[in-house]
């Protein structure tokens, strides 16, 4: 018997003064995967992101997480719900402590095990460890990152959606969040990855999602994308 998928998006459509940015998108992330949309800038990865955290509003469509229906709930309660976002430019907040950041994310939860994750979080990422009283605004590019990619753990989310997570960030960099990124998922964490590196993002998903101006144009398993014509000649440089 076929599992249905953790997050099924059907012909979702977003618009901004009146010009549509998304245009009757369908897609589905089943438990455990990592899913990859790719495409150009302006091509309505991040605007996706946005309509399914409750961010942006949904002219058309129909959004469901675990069978329920996402977009009757307001952002905050599709965090409750298990659906976190990691949004580009990180979003963390500046005047508050590493500590301070990563509790604050889990202030829906009434259970007994925080101080359990923070400690896993600590255990992912060491350095935010050793700076766990450093204000959010004095860490570097990377260490925001982890922070953010942290914070959102802290919701126990079994959906995570991530928004450029290497963007800025140095090579070495790129790889430690990466390698996180996977264990994450290993340990049953499903992801919807927005990367603009896209070998990188083919390297790691299960299945990829071609957007361009706001459709999606390909699909399939990212290890077939990734020798396809039309992928390399336009994201991976032809190799």
């Amino acid at each position: 018997m076929t599992m249905p998928p953790i997050l099924a998006v059907e012909d979702l459509w977003v618009s901004y003064d009146r010009i549509n940015a998304v245009r009757g998108v369908s897609f589905s992330v089943g438990a455990g995967e990592i899913v990859t949309l790719i495409g150009a800038n302006g091509a309505g990865k991040s605007t996706i992101l946005q309509a399914i955290s409750g961010l942006l509003p949904v002219a058309r469509g129909r959004v469901s997480f675990l069978e329920e229906d996402l977009l009757r709930l307001p952002a905050h309660l599709r965090v409750k719900q298990g659906v976190a976002h990691v949004p580009e430019g990180r979003g963390i907040f500046g005047n508050l402590t590493v500590l301070e950041n990563l509790r604050l994310a889990a202030y829906l939860r009434r259970d007994g095990q925080i101080q359990g994750d923070l400690q896993e979080v600590f255990r992912l990422f060491p350095r935010l460890g050793e700076r766990r009283h450093q204000w959010g605004n004095t860490l570097s590019g990377g260490e925001q990152q982890m922070l953010a990619v942290g914070r959102a753990l802290m919701s126990r989310a079994r959906l995570l959606l991530l928004d450029e997570p290497s963007m800025g960030l140095a090579p070495l960099l790129v790889r430690e969040i990466f390698r996180v990124i996977l264990r994450i998922n290993r340990q049953g964490t499903a992801i919807l990855l927005v990367e603009q590196n896209a070998n990188l993002a083919l390297e790691v998903a299960h299945r990829a999602y071609i957007l361009e101006t706001g459709e999606i144009i390909l699909s399939g398993p990212a290890s077939e994308l990734r020798h396809h014509p039309q992928v390399m000649e336009a994201y991976l440089g032809g190799i």
